[in-house]
């Protein structure tokens, strides 16, 4: 017999009743209006989009990440994993309550990744975030979204307040030359795709695991600045 589901917390939010379930000691859910958003068992996609948004940085001095979405902070610790000693992670959440969850029950999931001294949590919406950081310069190395509604086919290709065009070119002016755009994904969707590259990103779109229910990580990088010549240094003539 299937072991029953507990309702560790309750509460009410603009998106419906939102709760925290759990099922022996490392099962949870997070659901609104008993619709599962997350799963503990079930995150390999998760984990793959902090790999890939934060593996070239492994070696950086200091880098800056932003983060959309904590949920389980299972991405956050993805994250984390990647990152040296000095970087330094931005997590935009809406929900405060979330955060307690990360910070309690849910915590021995990440290894309190929520907790990490790297992490600052803002208790905020990450697209107003973005836009903040881009209109200030304060740029970053990558960008990791990972929330429960990921660019789709019915996604508003101008308007949408993350995925649409306005919105790309909002994260392209919050990040560095060279800089990473990762972003979740339930179903592969062109028309995001085509936009990125149209903003001038490099695009590769990846489906981590095998067989069953895989997501789709978007991986969209930003090309290095040219190295300068040191000044005064002529250019060196062509040997045609």
């Amino acid at each position: 017999m299937a072991v029953p589901w507990k309702v560790l917390q309750s509460v009410s939010t603009g998106d419906g009743i939102l709760e925290l379930r759990q099922r022996g000691e490392r099962d949870f859910l997070i659901t609104v209006n008993g619709l599962v958003l997350m799963n503990s068992s079930l995150h390999r996609s998760e984990v793959a989009l902090g790999e890939v948004a934060c593996g070239h940085l492994k070696h950086e001095a200091a880098p800056r990440v932003l983060v959309g979405g904590l949920g389980m902070a299972i991405t956050l610790r993805a994250v984390l994993d990647q990152l040296p000693e000095k970087a330094s992670v931005l997590v935009a959440e809406l929900n405060p309550v979330v955060l307690q969850w990360c910070r309690g029950p849910l915590a021995p999931l990440t290894a309190g990744a929520a907790d990490d001294p790297r992490v600052e949590v803002e208790i905020a919406n990450v697209a107003d975030v973005i836009r903040r950081s881009a209109m200030q310069k304060s740029s970053f190395d990558a960008i990791v979204l990972d929330l429960y509604t990921g660019p789709h086919a019915k996604t508003d290709k101008i308007a949408d307040p993350l995925y649409g065009e306005i919105a790309i070119e909002m994260s392209k002016g919050a990040l560095k030359p060279g800089g990473v755009f990762a972003v979740w994904g339930e179903n592969y969707d062109q028309g995001f795709d085509k936009r990125l590259r149209q903003a001038g990103f490099s695009v590769t779109c990846d489906r981590p695991g095998r067989g069953g229910l895989r997501h789709v990580v978007y991986l969209a990088r930003l090309a290095a600045r040219p190295e300068s010549r040191p000044e005064g240094r002529p250019k060196r003539p062509s040997r045609r």
